[in-house]
């Protein structure tokens, strides 16, 4: 189970980086094509949606996680919780609680399912 942990916190972390956001590519290894996001506005998002946003995101600071804990929810299937602090360029923090549902697909990758955050802070 540590390694699953380990392993899935780092694939959560690429999904901070500006330049795996801005490839199709980058993304599409980590989103399944099932992929369903509740944003922190309460609106649903699809992998149809999510991607095209993504690449054009035009963000200016930094993200970074804290407190991650993962559970395995079935064989392939595991659950990841953790806590993410946006810094902006000038100083502003935003705080969330997420949640994410990976799955092990058929191909042998894992790719995030689900995903939600809320914002505390």
């Amino acid at each position: 189970m540590d390694d699953l942990a380990a392993h899935l916190k780092e694939l959560e972390e690429k999904l901070f980086d500006p330049s795996v956001r801005a490839s199709r590519e980058m993304l599409t290894t980590l989103l399944s094509r099932d992929f369903r996001e509740i944003g922190s506005s309460g609106r649903l998002y699809t992998f149809d949606v999510i991607v095209p946003s993504l690449l054009a995101e035009q963000r200016t600071g930094t993200s970074r996680g804290e407190h991650f804990e993962t559970q395995r929810l079935a064989e392939h299937i595991a659950l990841v919780t953790y806590r993410a602090i946006y810094t902006d360029t000038d100083g502003s923090e935003r705080r969330t609680l997420r949640s994410s549902i990976w799955r092990l697909e058929e191909d042998g990758h894992w790719r995030m399912l689900f995903h939600q955050g809320t914002v505390i802070g």
